[in-house]
Formats: C-alpha cells, structure tokens, sequence
C-alpha cells in the first residue's frame, strides 16, 4: 500500500482542555461507577470506597511515566510512542501496546452491555437478545459520532461530561441525605475479605481510573499538549476519585453488600429506588445510559486512534478489507467489530478480569521502560517509577491469587493471552526490541 494510505489524518489543536477532561472522565466514570461497582464490593467487602481511594493512588503513581513522556513527545496513539521511545519498534512496543488495546475494547464492550443493562432495568429486563442488540446499537452510535470528527467528538464529550458528573453527583447527595447520612448498610455487615481480597479489589478499581490514558493516546490533537496533557491528567483523576467516593458512599448507605454485588449491573438504579423513589430510580438509569454511551464513544475514539499509529508505525498488520479512505476510518471499523462481538458473544463481566492483565503488565512495561531508557531525558522520579511498578506487581499478586481460588481458568486465560500477544508480535515483527541509538521514522 502506498504512503499516502498509512497517514492517518490527526488535526493538532482540534481539542481543548475541556474537552480531553471529559473524554478522560467519560471513560473513567462510565467503567468506575457503572460497571465495576459490584465487582469491586465483591472482592473488598465492606471496605469498597476505601479501594477506589487506593486505586486513585496507584493511578496518580503510574500517571508520572505517561505525563513525563507526554509533555517531551505528544502523540497520538500516546501510549504506542511511548513504548517506541522507550523499546523501539519491536514485539515488546508492539506486544505492549496491543495489551491496551485489547483491554479498551473489552472495557467498551462491558460498558455497552451495561449500558443495555440499565435502560432495560425500568422493564425488569435482565437477559435475552435485547441486552447485546442495544449494546451493539451503543457501540454504533459512537462510530457515527467518532467519523463525524474530532471537534464533534470533543463537543459531545463536554456535553454529557458535564450532565452526568452533575447529575452523579446530585443522585449521591440526594441519596446521602435520605439516608441521613447513615453508612451502616454496607459498611457494617458483609463478610470480611481479608487483605489480599481489598488489595485484589485495587486491580478493578484502576481500571476505573485507567481512562486517563484515553487523554495520552490524543496528545498530539489537544491544544498546548505539553502542559494541557499532564493538567488534564490530573484534573480527570481528581474529579473521578471524587465522584467515586460520594457514589460509593451513596449506594452503601442504601443496600447491603449482598445487595450490591447481587445487583452489580445496575447497583446505581438499584439503590436509588429505596433512598430516592421511583423518579430518583427512573432519573438514575437516564444518567446511566448518558454516562455509559459518552464511555464508549471516548474509548472507541481513544483505541482507533492507538491502533491507527500501530499501524503507521508498522508494529502490527494492517488490511483495508477493500474500505476507503485513510489508515484512521480503518481502525475505527476494526474497534466497532471486535467490541460488538463481544457484546454479543461472551459473560463480559468475567472477561472483564483480563483486562486487568493487559493494562497492569502494559504498565509494568512502560514504567520499566521510562527507568531504564528515557528517565533522565524526561526528567522522571525514579522513586515515583519504582513505587508505581510495585504497587503494579503487588495488586496484580493478589488479585491473580482472589481469582486462582474463584475462577483458575481466567487466570491461565489471561497470561496465556499476554503471552499468545507477545509471541505474535515476535512472530510478525522478528525482534523484541531495536537499539536505542537509532533513528526510527515513525517516532514521532
């Protein structure tokens, strides 16, 4: 295929520090509050609000490598140049940054699966055909949204950025204040998890901040990367850790721990009902389906444009299947694919734990690669990095020994899936790595 194929068309300064905020905090907020809620009470117990104050920590300390990076080399596709600096264009660059990828698109798929989940909740709809067909109707939607362009794709984001959070926020108030501000429902009973289950709980709860790299993978289109990235960093999580609390304590002050694993597709409406009514419960599933749409349509925007700079720089295979048009239509299709089948095709909710894998052992990389190749050159921590790459490997310990009791296979699915990723990349691309000396043309 000629050059002029490759080139995917970015539009440097066509999004603005709103509007990578809320692509940020539309990924985070969709995944965190919607979909991992009763995932994370089931492994934490009674200490859950405490987790997402944890993972907060843990994703403020891998933050550093990206923001450093960020501000000496904006890109898009963030996290592929990233790895590229640091590894060069080899299977573990490629590896890497496929791991993410993935891992964004088993996100998009549990969010629109919840999405479905919430809008069906007032029919009493739990299962059937309808849960995977508004799921793929979800995902479609943010593909029109996403070849529209990227000043829509920032518009839109504010827009529902601003109704959900405010709306969020009002429901965990209003919820609060019905309580009395009573926290004994979940707080006080509930079995007790133990330590490593709190920790293994971390695991998710990043997960739910791990959108601050939807705000990285667009570097090189937001206005003044090299401040607005690292402040918008910082602002997503701020606001995210935020809103997480005041929810988590919101639904715990309404429904016991059983009650919330039990409903953990939907334990926002579910805990509205009793604290708020039926309004409150009708008003709670409408900010869940603006929030989990405004979620998938900045993941499908985040991950095409990862795989769109996988291809420039040739890490991975690319075909255009007979489409027209550049390199970035391309990948958006491929996202929109994968994501609808497994929202039709697989319990998403178990899926979800191997997205754990791919996004903490991507991040181990990339940590590892900021020390030993670019730290003096970005001028990291190197205090910061390590303490990020051990939080990494102590939380994916626990949570692989939590599902090594509960669910084995998942484990073995999810190194053999990592390793599966590597060797491929291995395959395709003949080397693990390229020395550091020379010049790669697709660095930037």
């Amino acid at each position: 295929m000629g050059n002029d194929d490759r080139q995917s068309q970015y539009e440097e300064g066509s999004i603005s520090l709103s509007g990578t905020v809320a692509m940020g905090t539309g990924v985070m907020i969709g995944a965190g509050i919607f979909a991992l809620t009763g995932q994370i009470a089931e492994l934490a117990g009674p200490l859950f609000p405490l987790a997402f104050i944890a993972g907060a920590i843990v994703t403020g300390l891998s933050a550093h490598s990206y923001v450093k990076m960020s501000n000496a080399w904006p890109s898009s596709g963030g996290i592929a140049m990233i790895l590229n600096k640091c590894y060069g264009p080899g299977a573990i660059t490629g590896g890497a940054a496929l791991l993410m990828a993935l891992s964004m698109v088993i996100a998009e798929s549990l969010v629109a699966r919840t999405f479905a989940s919430y809008l069906l909740r007032p029919f009493d709809i739990t299962s059937g055909l309808l849960i995977p067909a508004l799921a793929v109707a979800v995902i479609v939607f943010a593909f029109l949204i996403n070849i529209s362009g990227n000043r829509s794709v920032g518009t839109f984001s504010i827009i529902m950025a601003v109704v959900k959070i405010g709306g969020i926020a009002l429901f965990g108030i209003a919820a609060l204040w019905s309580s009395g501000f009573a926290f004994s429902s979940a707080f006080e009973g509930g079995e007790d998890f133990g330590v490593i289950g709190f920790v293994a709980s971390v695991a998710l709860a990043i997960l739910s901040f791990k959108g601050f790299t939807t705000i990285t993978n667009s570097g090189a289109e937001v206005t003044d990367p090299h401040r607005n990235v690292g402040r918008a960093i910082a602002i997503a999580i701020t606001l995210c850790v935020v809103i997480y609390l005041l929810v988590a304590f919101a639904v715990g002050s309404s429904l016991s721990i059983e009650e919330i694993i039990a409903a953990r597709d939907y334990s926002l409406a579910q805990a509205a009902e009793p604290a708020l009514g039926q309004i409150g419960f009708i008003l709670t599933v409408v900010l869940a389906v603006v929030a989990t749409a405004s979620a998938v349509l900045a993941s499908v925007f985040a991950v095409s444009r990862m795989l769109a700079m996988l291809t420039n720089m040739e890490l991975i295979p690319h075909s255009h299947f007979g489409m027209p048009g550049p390199i970035q239509k391309h990948t958006l299709v491929y996202t929109v694919v994968i994501a609808s089948v497994l929202s039709i095709f697989f319990d998403l909710s178990r899926i979800a734990s191997l997205g754990v894998y791919f996004y903490l052992i991507m991040d181990m990389i990339i940590h590892w690669g900021v020390y030993r190749y670019r730290r003096e050159e970005t001028g990291a921590n190197t205090a910061v990095l390590f303490a990020a790459l051990i939080a990494d490997a102590v939380v994916l310990a626990a949570f692989t020994a939590m599902k090594f009791q509960s669910d084995p296979l998942i484990v073995v699915t999810g190194f053999g899936s990592v390793i599966a990723v590597m060797a491929f990349e291995r395959f395709y691309l003949g080397k693990w790595f390229a020395p550091l000396e020379e010049e790669h043309s697709h660095d930037q």
